[in-house]
């Protein structure tokens, strides 16, 4: 794909992907170019560039945009091409393992090791005491 500089960034697919959200969201809404973008302050010819995906659309554009049109901004985004290796944190980083065939064993010890190294004699004597009753209620 031919790439353009805005701002000193490149626009890619994202930016045409979104550009083409605009341009059916404004044509859905039956507005013109020219309508729109006198509410932006600028020519419809810039209007264009960002439908096309030539200029990458400013955030606060989009929110105007959104509001004429009555379309939750997240539209624009949604469906959208990646274009990195970016993993989100959390639950994305790495498959979870289940807490069975001993994987709960493996969480007794690593919270065992934990209270050991962080909890006073009182506060250890307390948690085993708890466990204990747990024990006892659930039938062990």
């Amino acid at each position: 794909m031919d790439e353009h500089f805005m701002a000193g960034q490149k626009t890619d697919q994202r930016d045409v992907y979104v550009g083409q959200r605009i341009a059916e969201q404004r044509r859905k809404a039956s507005l013109t170019q020219r309508r729109v973008a006198q509410s932006f302050g600028m020519s419809a010819a810039q209007l264009q560039k960002y439908e096309k995906g030539t200029n990458r659309i400013s955030a606060v554009h989009l929110d105007i945009f959104s509001r004429m049109t009555g379309v939750p901004m997240d539209y624009f985004f949604k469906g959208m091409p990646r274009n990195d290796d970016f993993v989100a944190p959390g639950f994305g980083e790495r498959e979870q393992s289940a807490l069975s065939d001993g994987g709960l064993k493996g969480l007794a010890e690593i919270v065992g090791r934990h209270i050991t190294e962080n909890f006073s004699e009182e506060a250890r004597r307390d948690v085993a005491d708890a466990i204990r009753a747990l024990e006892s209620k659930i039938g062990g």
